[in-house]
């Protein structure tokens, strides 16, 4: 392992995000509001510090090894979330560092998990800071750094494949580079797309600017207090709907269809149909609860229904209803939609679809060969053959994330989160969505938390966006014997 070379590349990424920080220090310029010189000490000390530790790491073109790989993607989010905190910190939006860190790592994992009480009341540069973090964060923050530098050809793999496993297969590998710029060319292509739509149907620039951030990293952070509710408007919802959707599927369809014209992958490929399907029924089964069991009107528990549904199994966290004081049936089938999450390869969080799929098909196998213990069965996800390590990977980290979400689950609730805080907090923060049920419902937040409870749901924010491989890997002792 060579330190010198994780910190370098570390210190890069730090710099990007030191100066991203001078688009919210325009903004407090132009309303002319006192966070203006939170942004600019803010803005130095963060590109400061990563240009200085940049200048004290030099290295050569050397190739990056597969831990160095995972420990530059772990030590950065870290870092990017202790330095994104100090606006908050130095603007006074909170009296303490932990809830400032719990914001900006809520904000880099695109999460939206909120501390703030009061939202309209802070200025619009903190505002716009807290959108913009999970924007930049949305495709992956290393990601955008590979499609910005030059990286050598096996590092550059590494360091994509590991903060997004999904977004490369093994036939691209020589090009992820470019594929990196493609995608994210994609990803602003959208977001431009949405300010334009939502400005159209009538939000103020601003509001539809920061809309867009955190609809396109399907984070949720939004400049109101009441989410989307704010705006009562059904043709916002249906514009922010569209690009919930559209941000949760893999992007990697997106790239087929926009440089190689292959329109039929969207309808050949099995975990996009699995996702329109689960979107479809679900949207469906809670619109049908809403009317029997909530006596809502057909119009408004479709309106209800669909939208809470969509922005939930794509881990957004939007809200145009207070979905905590739903029907059983209903919050149960949205913990089971977090815990799902969108498509892999694009910006949702979750277990994820594919390895939804590849589970369920993996046991149907188990139970034919139980049939017929003799036989040879090719496990296959459309007409390509699965390979076993992939099967493998998808049943692990099936297992390790449903058993750090009980672990959590039980820790939140020995220091006394009631269950359904306990458990609705810990979902929500492991699949990146945000609001959860009980005391963390849309209409409240997580400021009451304790400082443990807070730390617990940090942990979860980034073993989730990282998918816990990454995080946790660096914890085995021989990871960190030299080379």
């Amino acid at each position: 392992m060579r330190i010198k070379i994780v910190l370098h590349y570390a210190a890069m990424v730090i710099t990007i995000v030191g100066f991203f920080m001078l688009l919210p220090l325009i903004c407090s310029l132009f309303y002319r509001e006192p966070d203006l010189f939170a942004f600019i000490i803010s803005t130095i000390v963060t590109s400061g510090f990563g240009i200085l530790l940049w200048r004290l790491t030099p290295v050569g073109r050397e190739l990056l090894t597969i831990r160095e790989s995972l420990a530059i993607i772990t030590i950065s989010w870290v870092l990017v979330a202790a330095f994104g905190a100090l606006p908050y910190v130095i603007a006074g939006t909170f009296s303490n560092y932990l809830d400032a860190y719990f914001e900006a790592m809520s904000g880099f994992t695109a999460t939206g998990a909120t501390v703030i009480n009061a939202i309209e009341s802070q200025p619009h540069g903190i505002l716009l800071w807290r959108s913009l973090t999970q924007w930049l964060t949305g495709m992956g923050i290393i990601t955008l750094f590979v499609a910005l530098f030059p990286v050598m050809g096996v590092g550059a793999v590494n360091l994509v494949k590991s903060e997004m496993p999904t977004l490369i297969s093994e036939k691209v590998t020589s090009r992820v580079r470019d594929i990196a710029k493609s995608v994210w060319m994609i990803y602003v292509g959208f977001s431009i797309l949405e300010v334009i739509s939502l400005y159209i149907a009538g939000l103020p620039i601003y509001d539809a600017l920061t809309v867009t951030f955190a609809t396109m990293a399907t984070g949720g952070f939004t400049p109101t207090q009441q989410s989307i509710m704010t705006y009562h408007s059904w043709s916002v919802e249906i514009i922010i709907m569209l690009f919930m959707i559209i941000a949760a599927v893999n992007f990697r369809l997106f790239y087929s269809l926009f440089r190689k014209q292959k329109f039929r992958n969207f309808f050949v490929d099995p975990e996009f149909r699995l996702y329109l399907a689960l979107l479809i029924g679900g949207s469906l089964l809670v619109t049908l609860d809403l009317i029997t069991n909530s006596g809502l009107s057909l119009v408004d528990a479709i309106r209800y229904g669909s939208f809470n549904t969509v922005s939930i199994m794509t881990t957004t966290g939007f809200n145009n209803a207070d979905f905590n004081v739903w029907p059983a049936f209903s919050r149960a089938a949205l913990i089971v939609l977090m815990i799902i999450g969108g498509s892999t390869g694009s910006t949702a969080g979750g277990i994820k679809i594919t390895r939804v799929i590849l589970l369920f098909k993996n046991i149907y196998r188990q139970l034919l060969q139980t049939i017929n213990p003799r036989a040879v069965i090719t496990l296959r996800v459309g007409n390509s053959p699965v390979q076993e390590e992939v099967i493998n990977e998808a049943s692990s980290m099936s297992i390790l994330y449903l058993t750090t979400l009980v672990m959590a689950f039980l820790a939140l609730s020995a220091i006394g989160l009631d269950k359904i805080t306990a458990l609705s907090s810990v979902t929500a923060c492991m699949g990146t969505v945000g609001p959860g049920l009980g005391l963390v419902g849309p209409m409240a937040n997580y400021l009451w938390i304790p400082p443990l409870g807070k730390i617990i749901l940090i942990m979860c924010m980034l073993l989730g966006r990282l998918e816990l491989f990454t995080v946790l890997a660096l914890f085995v002792p021989s990871f960190w014997k030299w080379r």
